[in-house]
């Protein structure tokens, strides 16, 4: 059975369990917001945690664990939107194969549920046509609820540009809400 306590060059030793678990809130709201599928996020989680945990050049500076499972959570949320990419393909040739449509649902949902799902899908759509960094820096504010100096700190920019992001992103989703007619002109 191996261990999650690696030790660096220094002898310093990391241990990866408890930097995951500390750094588990923010992550997710990354990989939400570059996969585009809150059901998915456990399970890149789980690649993060694999890849953190076969790394083996240790990280010399505890500071850079933050940036460096920030890449990690950027590139396994990649991966899984290629995976999944691919899938659905194949899933949709099948399913004209067979003469079925599989996105049709199968039983009738009650009235509340269907508000709540097209309120939930339009919100999603505004946030898919923005750009990755602007849809991250959104949800680690409002979902992580964290201040421009922690974004700042694990994003691995100035709070100034955390500041300025955050501007952009808010209006950039505020246009593409009024492109969805979610919201009406001011």
């Amino acid at each position: 059975m191996t261990s999650n306590l690696l030790p660096d060059a220094d002898g310093v030793i990391t241990d990866w369990s408890a930097e995951l678990a500390r750094h588990q809130r923010w992550l997710r709201a990354v990989v939400i917001a570059r996969c585009g599928e809150p059901q998915a996020a456990d399970e890149i989680m789980q690649e993060i945690a694999i890849a953190a945990l076969r790394q083996q050049a240790p990280l010399r500076d505890a500071e850079k664990v933050a940036p460096w499972l920030y890449q990690v959570a950027v590139r396994q949320s990649l991966m899984y939107r290629r995976r999944h990419g691919r899938r659905r393909i194949r899933e949709q040739k099948y399913a004209e194969n067979i003469g079925t449509d599989a996105s049709r649902p199968t039983s009738p949902n009650p009235l509340e549920w269907l508000i709540a799902a097209e309120r939930q899908e339009l919100i999603r759509q505004g946030i898919a046509r923005l750009r990755p960094k602007e849809a991250e820096i959104l949800l680690l504010k409002y979902t992580a609820e964290w201040n421009y100096g922690q974004i700042a700190d694990h994003l691995g920019i100035s709070p100034s540009a955390v500041e300025s992001r955050l501007h952009r992103a808010r209006q950039r989703l505020r246009r593409e809400m009024v492109t969805l007619d979610v919201i009406e002109t001011q």
